[in-house]
């Protein structure tokens, strides 16, 4: 089961419209528009404590970058410069006072606020960083072992429909219903196919599998999946450690008869994959694929890794 933004440790205030303010207070009219219309963007964004014990925002320009463009695709125009936006994040993080010394999550949003109502309404874009600590979200015991998924019998949506290179808060009600059949199921995480019945994604992460040979597959980007900043990361760092990556469209069954599956994001991270569909992956454990970029990937997030030191932004 995923762990919750509920009864953790928050930050005490909020940058919202240009302006920090008290957690409690950060707050929005019932009649906001993106409430009714679901018209918003988003992004996640972790940071994490180095091995020098200060906290660093890992790629957080590339991060806010996806949210300027997914703001473009849905013509939400943002008041705010990209350099902005990363000195709020910057800014949240310090006013804590060493509240997230050991990590923290970002989340900016950005939604058509209060106003004239109805689908042609253009009303000011109201934007919100908010900071929370939030650990595996799949579980500590998930990152370690390995979790169970199901392939959904929701579709991903076509990418006619679903503007695939946003992230864009409507567009998740198809990933709510997804992961709630799965979990509903006694399952960790809803995989979902497109309209083809290709293997799309998860319902808040990229997938990566591991033939038989030690090639590993992730479906393309011409496929309906989210260009996950973390999927791009665990492509380059499998390139650099000599890793065959293919960017290619594979079959749910393909996930059966894997060596390895696992899932990334900026909120789960790098997660093991351990059974799907009832059918064990490999020998039912994290494979030595995963557990080598796993370890790599935490290695490089806590600035072990000089290499990708530029990727890093210190608080």
């Amino acid at each position: 089961m995923s762990s919750t933004a509920t009864n953790v440790l928050k930050a005490d205030q909020v940058w919202m419209d240009g302006k920090l303010v008290p957690w409690a207070d950060a707050q929005v009219h019932v009649m906001t528009h993106a409430l009714h219309y679901g018209l918003g963007v988003f992004e996640g964004i972790r940071a994490y404590q180095t091995k020098d014990g200060r906290l660093a925002i890992f790629k957080l320009r590339e991060h806010i970058r996806r949210f300027l463009d997914s703001a473009h695709i849905c013509l939400l125009k943002l008041p705010y410069t990209e350099d902005q936006l990363m000195a709020a994040c910057v800014d949240l993080l310090r006013a804590q006072r060493g509240q997230f010394a050991k990590g923290a999550y970002l989340r900016p949003i950005a939604f058509m606020g209060d106003g004239a109502m109805g689908l042609g309404a253009v009303n000011p874009t109201r934007v919100a960083i908010t900071a929370w600590d939030w650990g595996a979200y799949l579980g500590d015991k998930g990152l370690k072992d390995g979790i169970r998924a199901k392939v959904s019998s929701f579709t991903r949506m076509h990418v006619n429909v679903n503007m695939v290179r946003g992230k864009i808060t409507g567009q998740y009600v198809n990933s709510i219903l997804a992961k709630r059949e799965a979990v509903m199921g006694g399952y960790d995480e809803a995989i979902l196919l497109d309209i083809s019945g290709f293997v799309a994604e998860a319902s808040g992460e990229n997938i990566f599998c591991v033939g038989r040979h030690g090639v590993v597959r992730t479906p393309s980007l011409s496929s309906p999946i989210l260009r996950g900043i973390t999927r791009d990361t665990i492509i380059e760092l499998l390139k650099d450690s000599g890793r065959v990556v293919e960017e290619v469209s594979f079959t749910r069954d393909a996930l059966y008869i894997a060596g390895e599956v696992f899932f990334t994001g900026t909120a789960a991270e790098v997660t093991p994959v351990r059974e799907i569909d009832n059918r064990q992956v490999g020998d039912g454990k994290p494979g030595a694929i995963t557990k080598a970029v796993q370890e790599l990937y935490f290695r490089v997030v806590r600035g072990h890794e000089p290499k990708y030191a530029d990727w890093l932004t210190y608080v």
